[in-house]
This record gives C-alpha cells, structure tokens and sequence, in this order.
C-alpha cells in the first residue's frame, strides 16, 4: 500500500475502513506538483535511436587494428604506417597492432588507404561494444530511478535478456492486479489511461459487475509499474511491458476492502489463468490469521494452482510482525527501498520480510548495528516518488504525479520481475512458485547488513539477474 499521506483519492474517509490505507487528496498533490513534473516531462528528451546506432559512434576515433600478410618485414610495415599518417600504438597478442591516426585524420579514410595496400592482411576499426542493456525511448524513462539507478532493479540489462529468452517484456505472462481498479478503457465518463499495456477481462467486485474501473489512481499507477506499454516515447516505462493485466477491483473509491471480496478476487484471478497476483493492500496489524479464514484459504488455492503472490510488508514502520496478507507463507513479502537503496522511514521490518524493492520516500534512520546504511543513508532529506502514469487532476486526464510511495509501490516490482521469469522460462514451463520465489530471493542484490536481515530480507531485487 501507499504510505500515509502518499495515495490520492477523490472524497472523504471511511469511517472504519477494512484494511489501513494511506490518504491524500488528489487535488492538493496534483496543483501543486504537476506543472513541475509536466514541464520536466516536455524538457526530457527522447533517446533517438539514429544517432546511438550510426557508425562513428560504434568505433573509437583515431584508431584502427590492422595485421600483415606474413611476409611483409617490419621495414615495410613501417612505410605502411607511415603513408597512412598513423603511429604503433601497441602491439596486440597475435600479431596485430592498435595504430593511432595522427594529424586529425579519419578512421574511414584511413581504412581506405590501408585496405588498398596488398601488404595489409586486414585493417579495422577498433569497434566498441556496449552492455547488453535495452533503453526505451519513453519520456518518462529519465524519472524512473526504481528501473535504472544505482539502486535500481536492473531493467535495462532484464529487458535485454528477456528478449534472448523470446519472451520480450514477459509475453506470455498475465498478472492480476487486485486493487483499485486499473483505468483500462472508455466506458461513459472513463477513460482508457494512453500508455497502458495489454488487458485481459477482470471483474469489480466491489460493485458487482464487469467493468473493473479505477476511481482513485492507485490501481492504475500499481498497474503501470509491472506492465505499461514501454519504447512508444510516451509516458514512463514497465517491467513485464509484454505482460498481460488483469484488473480485479477488490478496493473501493476509498482504497477499502474488505477479506471477502478480497478472497473472491484471488479465485477469480486463478480461475481466469493468472500467472502472479499483486496485492499492494494490507488488513491492520493486530488482524489474525484465526480472523482472516476465507483470505488464508484462497491464497492456499492460488499456491495449489502455481500462482505467485506478491504482498506489501506494510507502512506502519514497525518491527514487529507484518499484516496480512504479506504475513503468509505462501506469499513473497515486499519491503521498501528508497532511491539511496536504504529501507524506507515507513516500511515495516520482521523477519517475514522476503526481499526488498523501490518504493521511493524518505531513507529511514540506521539501526546502529547497520554500519553500511550509518554511512550511507539520509533520513531526514526528501527522497523521489515512484513515477508511472496514473490520474492527474481527474478522472478522465493523466500524467505522471509525484506523491506516490509506499510499500504498494514496492509490491509491484516483484510481481513483474516473477512475470519476467514465468514466461521466460529460466525455470522451466510453468514452473511452481516456491521456485519463481527462491530464484527472485537468490539472486537478490545484499544490501544492509550482511546477508539476510529483517528489513531487507534476502536483499533488493535484481531483474537481471535473476534472468541470467
């Protein structure tokens, strides 16, 4: 879920709300930060492909790699350099040598020249080669530290290796997010949110119908992070961009639910072929498992089908045990990180926390045994949101808000990073969750204390490499 103060809605709370929710009104986020984010969105450029892949920027300047034929002695080798206006810069294992092009000569000239001279075996540029790393040209890319910062979660390189499993963006993959419900088409006064990816049919079921709707933002933005549509230089970027979304709204306008609509929204989303299921809601603490029968029994049902769960660790900032449903075994139980890669000030610590993930705010203050956040973390100093499209001042206009944070931001990285590994299949055709888990846990980047600790689990995850 949001943190406190970070999830937009459109009216007044709940009196006794079912499950804890953090509030804010849109409006007063929106006016006040929406014309900064709107001009810094129209100032970022869109990365042109042309000019990355055009040949002079494939090859270092001024240098070629060139061998001769066996025969040819060192006297001539010399009168070759020289017509060519380039000096030995090395001698390369194997007999080649790196040349230097001196005077301000060009590579392309000079390759002219030496590929006409019958003493020369050979004579090339001296070509750079890149990480493999695929960068989408969407103008929100820039903003999203979650996906490409140093503490990031690896998307570029994950993108890239996706496509080397065939599976490019998690094709094949369907998520359900139950939530708020996901702004996925025109209907009436609706609207369709512009950079949203696939959907396939879901259910509201708190109003009992077909037409699972968002009428609060949080839903959709959740959405966006695990599947927006990704290099169409709009928007922001997601995860599992080929994954298919399957809206399920379990939370009212106000961000509540309650664990039977909750329960039924789980079966209905295994029934419907679900691959992984976001949770980013959370029942109050002092909720019990003897309380919450229904819920416990259709997560054991999603587990049986070989779906995989992702829930929030919460935002109540204690260390104490989780909410549920993050409290269950069977689900993977999502801490937060902020853009330093420190434990976010709301994100709840305990030993049931599986992994860590972005989800923006403020770093929260080192436990003192913690010697590698003392120096490094800054509680205190405002950290970034978490940016993907969602409602900006309505219902029927979008943009890219700051404000949101919390572990419901968190969640969603983890559920598409399981959607990137079930389609691929680095663990083999529907691989079982207990598997999908261990995978996302072992290749978890340690961040913290050494090895697993309670407020980052097995560590902050690593789309890469748990693709690799």
């Amino acid at each position: 879920m949001c943190s406190r103060g970070s999830w937009p809605h459109p009216g007044p709370p709940l009196a006794s709300p079912e499950i804890d929710v953090g509030r804010r009104n849109r409006t007063r986020i929106v006016l006040r930060l929406l014309g900064m984010v709107a001009a810094a969105l129209l100032i970022v450029p869109a990365h042109g492909a042309a000019n990355a892949s055009s040949p002079e920027r494939s090859y270092l300047p001024h240098e070629v790699i060139i061998r001769y034929h066996p025969d040819v002695g060192r006297a001539q080798e010399a009168s070759v350099e020289s017509l060519a206006a380039a000096v030995v810069a090395e001698v390369l294992p194997g007999g080649s040598k790196r040349l230097q092009i001196e005077d301000g000569g060009s590579v392309r000239q000079a390759l002219a020249e030496l590929r006409d001279d019958p003493r020369v075996a050979y004579a090339v540029p001296n070509y750079v080669a890149r990480a493999s790393a695929f960068h989408p040209n969407d103008r929100g890319f820039p903003l999203q530290w979650n996906f490409s910062g140093p503490f990031g979660i690896n998307m570029p390189e994950a993108w890239s290796l996706a496509r080397r499993w065939d599976a490019p963006g998690g094709r094949g993959a369907t998520v359900a997010v139950l939530d708020t419900g996901v702004a996925y088409r025109n209907l009436g006064p609706y609207r369709r949110a512009p950079d949203l990816g696939a959907v396939v049919g879901g259910y509201d079921f708190v109003d009992g119908d077909r037409y699972p709707l968002d009428l609060n933002g949080h839903g959709t933005h959740v959405a966006g992070t695990i599947a927006e549509a990704t290099n169409n230089r709009i928007g922001a970027a997601g995860i599992a961009y080929g994954a298919r979304i399957m809206p399920v709204r379990t939370l009212d306008t106000y961000g509540a639910g309650d664990s039977v609509t909750i329960s039924s929204g789980i079966r209905y989303a295994v029934r419907h072929g679900a691959d992984v299921i976001n949770l980013s809601l959370e029942f109050p603490p002092w909720v019990r498992a003897q309380d919450l029968p229904d819920l416990l029994a259709a997560i054991r049902y999603a587990r049986r089908h070989r779906v995989v769960l992702t829930a929030v660790a919460g935002n109540e900032a204690t260390s104490t045990e989780l909410p549920f449903p993050a409290r269950a075994k069977s689900v993977i139980a999502v801490a937060a990180t902020t853009e330093s890669g420190c434990q976010a000030s709301y994100s709840n610590a305990s030993r049931q926390v599986d992994v860590a993930a972005p989800g923006g705010g403020d770093d929260a203050t080192p436990a003192a045994d913690d010697a590698w956040a003392l120096g490094h973390c800054h509680p205190g100093v405002p950290g970034r949101s978490i940016y993907q499209q969602t409602f900006s001042t309505d219902l029927t206009s979008f943009a890219m808000p700051s404000g949101y944070y919390g572990t419901s931001m968190a969640a969603p990285h983890v559920a598409g990073v399981a959607a990137l590994v079930i389609s691929s299949q680095r663990l083999g055709p529907r691989p079982r969750p207990a598997a999908v888990e261990r995978r996302i846990e072992q290749t978890a980047r340690d961040i913290g204390p050494p090895g697993f600790d309670v407020r980052h689990g097995h560590g902050l995850i690593d789309a890469a490499a748990a693709l690799r």
